[in-house]
């Protein structure tokens, strides 16, 4: 039953009850009523839709009164209403009032009007309870912005990334224009500044965001991303970078700071931003950066309640940049660690040319080395221990150091190896040791090394390795070198299974690439690798740099250590060997036969001189003490080297003998005429060998 149905009261006139509801729901009701006509033109409103209910909206369209974000969008909803197909309710819109500046936001709902025959009659038109809750959704835009950087900023330990996460949260949501600007120091890791910020202070734009309504991406004209700047003095940026407080800044033509900042006052001007929040982000009062928040053209104004969310933002951004500082400023410690204590510069090898690939990353800990060993031999090593930071490189210079003194000694690869864990099992022992409190005593040690040694003479590589890659190994024909290494534990592992080695003969000109794990994090690396190894034409340098274009983007990140090494020979033009018989009068031809060598390369005669004292030693050592077969090998290359190879096993050792003595001086003797002397053991005997240096231009 409609209203014009219901019977009236005694003393009430007809009609006289529909009036006096519709009077009390208008003058009475909570949210504003609008009456509209079946052509959705506005017939009536109360005072709580505000200014709407004046004469100048009667019979304007709905959509035309509270001028619309979306007014097709609404009126079809409107229609749909009109046409019986069920009330709206609660529908956000977005749009403007005359009266009242800026964007407001509309709750609506619509219910039809039935004339007296019902929903089988002609509609009277729409009643519209409309409720203005622009607060209520700003509020809630507020939360959701601060929620999205809560949420965003903080998860990266990457400076720039962490800014950019931070813009991201906040715009298009909460601001149209944003700026994150860091104090050019902090990027790299540097304390940030004890406010109030110097104002010659540079400051580098780390990251900066825009709406889609916004066409131009720089706030700033003249200072891209990755572009520093000093803040113009008396503008709203230097005062808060001064007193450290956020401001909130209208912008009009007329703003007096602008003459100050004329490359800002274009940009402003052309993007149409009207307001201006500056926010600096500080820490327990060190001042890291400034953060610029702008709205522009139709959007809502900042207000204080805006400014109070920008600064807490700010807060936010400021910690998690701070600790992607230390982060960074560890890394670059780690990192400055892990260069000094690698090779400085290619060394030169006898018959292996090589180069070396390292790649800056999170992974602080591997390495790489080549070591020259007696007899021409070479030593090639890659390793690494897992993790980042300042701990790691120190572990892994800790190992390399080990490595380098062992080989040395001239022991077999899987014998270094075995020794080398006996030294990272003594690091654990030591890290387990630490006091509860200290953080490292939890913190797992991880560690793998792959260790070769290459014969020019016998053109053979030996290889163990240890929780390591196999290296791979490609033939001067461009096929690959199968390389089958059994695979030991890693130097921190707990077990103590004996290590492995396995030999390959290998052609000249063939190439061996040592490579960290990561650089075989996935299934075809290897593939990948031998097939950009197979270009005989290029160089080592050259193949490292294909090798690393080749590689997926995230392998990057984590750092790598690449060695390659090209086989080769010792000219038999520097190289001398004699079989000599076992014969008390082997020492004087063998000094006979290295005069003449000697003479014959052109050394000095002081070189000569002391070569032969050395080479009578040691073969009178190997006649008196050894057993055959007895042979002598002279090999000169950047130094001169001596070998006399017999078959026992036996090693001498350097004795100081007393001045009544009658023997025990010959080491003696050979260690002050050589620089490095020493012996080194295989299957079928040892060999004493000495090195020494020569002067300037006897090499050539």
């Amino acid at each position: 039953m409609s209203y014009a149905e219901t019977p009236a009261g005694p003393g009430t006139p007809p009609g006289g009850l529909d009036d006096a509801l519709l009077k009390v729901l208008f003058a009475q009701s909570a949210v504003g009523l609008l009456v509209l006509d079946p052509q959705l033109r506005l017939v009536r409103a109360n005072s709580l839709v505000e200014g709407v209910g004046t004469e100048e909206y009667i019979g304007l369209r709905f959509t035309e009164a509270f001028r619309l974000d979306d007014p097709d969008g609404s009126e079809q909803l409107l229609k749909r209403v009109l046409a019986g197909e069920g009330p709206v309710r609660d529908h956000l819109v977005r749009g403007r009032l005359r009266h009242i500046p800026g964007d407001r936001i509309f709750l609506v709902s619509a219910y039809r009007l039935d004339g007296p025959d019902g929903p089988d009659g002609p509609v009277l038109g729409l009643l519209s309870a409309v409720v203005d809750v622009t607060e209520r959704e700003r509020a809630r835009d507020r939360e959701t912005a601060l929620a999205a950087v809560r949420d965003a900023v903080g998860g990266s330990l990457d400076v720039a990334a962490t800014c950019r996460a931070f813009i991201d949260a906040l715009v298009p949501g909460f601001a149209d224009l944003a700026v994150i600007e860091v104090v050019d120091e902090v990027l790299r890791g540097a304390d940030p500044p004890v406010g109030p910020l110097p104002p010659d202070t540079p400051l580098r734009r780390a990251a900066s965001g825009r709406c889609e309504a916004v066409e131009r991406d720089e706030v700033i004209r003249g200072h891209p991303v990755g572009g520093t700047r000093r803040l113009p003095p008396r503008t709203p940026y230097a005062l808060a970078a001064a007193d450290l407080r956020p401001r909130l800044v209208p912008l009009t033509a007329e703003t007096p700071w602008l003459d100050a900042d004329p490359d800002g006052s274009r940009a402003l001007a052309e993007t149409g931003a009207h307001t201006l929040i500056v926010v600096p982000l500080t820490l327990r009062g060190a001042v890291l950066g400034l953060v610029s928040l702008y709205r522009c053209g139709a959007a809502e104004p900042f207000d204080e309640e805006d400014v109070s969310l920008a600064g807490t933002a700010a807060t936010r951004a400021a910690l998690a940049i701070d600790n992607a500082r230390r982060y960074e400023r560890e890394h670059v410690i780690a990192s400055t660690v892990q260069r000094r204590l690698l090779p400085q510069a290619e060394r030169h090898q006898t018959a292996v040319e090589t180069a070396h690939v390292l790649l800056p990353g999170r992974d602080s800990g591997c390495w790489f080395d080549t070591i020259a060993l007696s007899g021409a031999r070479t030593a090639l090593v890659v390793g690494g221990v897992a993790g980042e930071g300042l701990q790691s490189a120190i572990a892994m210079g800790q190992l390399r150091t080990v490595i380098q003194a062992l080989a040395g000694l001239d022991l077999e690869p899987e014998e270094v190896l075995a020794r080398l864990k006996e030294t990272a099992d003594r690091l654990a022992h030591e890290r387990a040791a630490l006091p509860p409190s200290d953080s490292l005593q939890g913190e797992e040690l991880r560690a793998g090394c792959v260790y070769g040694v290459y014969d020019p003479f016998t053109r053979t590589c030996t290889v163990a390795r240890a929780g390591h890659p196999a290296p791979l190994i490609v033939g001067p024909d461009g096929r690959a070198v199968p390389l089958d290494v059994p695979e030991g534990a890693g130097l921190f592992d707990t077990d103590g299974a004996l290590f492995a080695p396995a030999t390959v003969t290998l052609e000249e000109g063939s190439v061996l690439a040592f490579c960290s794990a990561e650089l075989l994090a996935d299934e075809r690396a290897e593939e990948r690798i031998t097939r950009t190894l197979a270009h005989p034409g290029r160089s080592l340098q050259q193949l490292g740099d294909d090798i690393v274009y080749a590689l997926p983007d995230d392998t990057r990140s984590a750092g790598a250590a690449l060695l390659l090494a090209r086989t080769g020979t010792v000219s038999e033009h520097r190289v001398a060997t004699w079989d000599l018989a076992q014969d008390r009068t082997t020492p004087a031809t063998a000094r006979l036969l290295v005069r003449d060598r000697l003479q014959g390369w052109g050394l000095d005669e002081d070189t000569v001189d002391s070569t032969e004292l050395i080479v009578s030693e040691l073969v009178t050592n190997a006649v008196r003490y050894g057993t055959p077969p007895l042979r002598l090998r002279l090999l000169l290359d950047t130094t001169l080297t001596c070998e006399v190879h017999d078959g026992s096993t036996a090693s001498p050792h350097l004795r100081h003998a007393r001045t009544v003595d009658e023997g025990g001086r010959g080491l003696f003797i050979v260690s002050s005429l050589a620089a490095h002397w020493g012996a080194r053991h295989g299957p079928d005997g040892k060999v004493l060998w000495t090195e020494q240096d020569l002067p300037v231009g006897d090499t050539d």
